[in-house]
């Protein structure tokens, strides 16, 4: 219906082959963006919508899907508005007398070139937000499927023993392996990481996205990932729709080691390192602080030993303060996947309070990765991904 409106509003009726040319495009548009819709029912008809995957150009189309839906609610809000407008003229009008209905439409309209056309007007907001959210969706989508930026970051802490000073620790998160990630990319992800040498790697969740058909692919790139300490790596809620079983085995077959709601000790110098991992919970809120699940990792922790919490969502970082955790390494949150400079808003507030970046409250630090893949769709914009190197030093 909206694309009749548009049909039917955008032409300009003085320069009828303009005209042509405009409903020409507009019936192209339309078709165009919703043709795909008949190759994704037929993979959900014939019983497993993993299939569309396998669809070209799924992924930009699902972003330019996402800006077409916000077009056409903008769209509808511009006629709801109008006609409330002019309905409320029309009462107004009928109560104070001005005039009969019939008087009112013989008043003369602006004419079809002035700026006050509502045509024009309409025509203008149409094409100037065709044009912003094609190139925005053109950048979003490079984004999201570009290579992750680096991280380099120093983190100071006044309890760091000697032995752990100048340790490395390379954070891997929401690395996503499916449908938008796969397996030469995270070949290539590998060789990043190893050529920086870490000497310790973590993951914090969500390796895999929904399908356990992707947990090959990933075993067989990640199997290469090496660092002197280990690869330490915790659930995460999409590692839970995929099967938590076969995530855990792939990712020990890769010779990682997996924790939950348990403690991994690593010795380095003299110091020990206590690395608590904790489950991604079973029922979650906003910000779920998961008290049982750290005090859980904490028994299993020596009390000298320098902690460490992995976890997939950042709200467990409001336990780990009063219990004295000094660095607590989360994601998740894909850092909302879109972020609006200047007012520094991004869709992952709704979801939470640490959306991305490093946090410090007294001696206790946090850092949300922006992770590495996507969720839904696949666009990134003022998020791109992210993996970080972090060397920890004695203040």
């Amino acid at each position: 219906m909206l694309y009749l409106y548009l049909r039917e509003r955008l032409p300009d009726p003085t320069q009828p082959r303009r005209a042509r040319l405009v409903r020409t495009a507009l019936a192209a548009v339309f078709a165009i963006f919703n043709l795909p819709w008949l190759f994704v029912a037929s993979r959900a008809l014939s019983g497993s919508m993993w299939g569309v995957g396998r669809i070209p150009y799924l992924g930009p189309w699902i972003a330019w899907q996402i800006l077409g839906w916000i077009f056409c609610a903008l769209l509808a809000a511009y006629i709801i508005g109008k006609a409330v407008v002019r309905g409320g003229r029309e009462l107004g009008a009928v109560l104070l007398g001005a005039g009969s209905t019939a008087q009112r439409q013989h008043e003369p309209l602006p004419a079809p070139g002035s700026p006050l056309s509502r045509r024009r007007f309409l025509a203008r907001a149409t094409y100037a937000y065709a044009g912003a959210s094609a190139t925005l969706a053109t950048y979003g989508i490079w984004s999201a499927s570009r290579l992750p930026d680096l991280t380099r970051r120093p983190l100071e802490f006044p309890t760091l023993p000697l032995g752990l000073d100048g340790l490395t620790l390379l954070h891997l998160s929401d690395l996503h392996a499916g449908i938008h990630l796969g397996e030469d990319r995270m070949q290539e992800i590998v060789r990043r990481v190893n050529a920086l040498q870490p000497d310790l790697i973590v993951q914090t969740g969500d390796m895999i996205d929904i399908s356990p058909s992707y947990i090959p692919a990933y075993v067989r790139a990640f199997r290469e990932l090496r660092a002197p300490l280990g690869v330490v790596t915790v659930l995460g809620n999409h590692d839970r729709y995929t099967g938590e079983r076969e995530v855990i085995r792939g990712c020990r077959e890769a010779g990682q080691v997996f924790v939950q709601n348990e403690c991994h000790l690593v010795e380095r110098g003299g110091a020990t390192l206590a690395l608590l991992g904790i489950d991604d919970p079973h029922n979650w809120s906003a910000d779920d602080p998961q008290p049982a699940d750290v005090a859980a990792a904490l028994r299993a922790a020596p009390t000298e030993a320098f902690k460490i919490l992995l976890a997939h969502r950042p709200g467990a970082w409001d336990t780990a303060v009063p219990r004295g955790i000094p660095l607590t390494l989360a994601g998740h949150i894909h850092g909302g996947q879109l972020y609006i400079p200047g007012i520094g808003w991004s869709p992952g507030r709704l979801i939470t309070k640490y959306v991305m970046g490093h946090f410090q409250r007294g001696n206790s630090q946090l850092y949300v990765s922006r992770g590495i893949g996507v969720v839904g769709v696949p666009i990134r914009v003022f998020a791109p991904p992210e993996i970080e190197l972090f060397t920890l030093r004695r203040a």
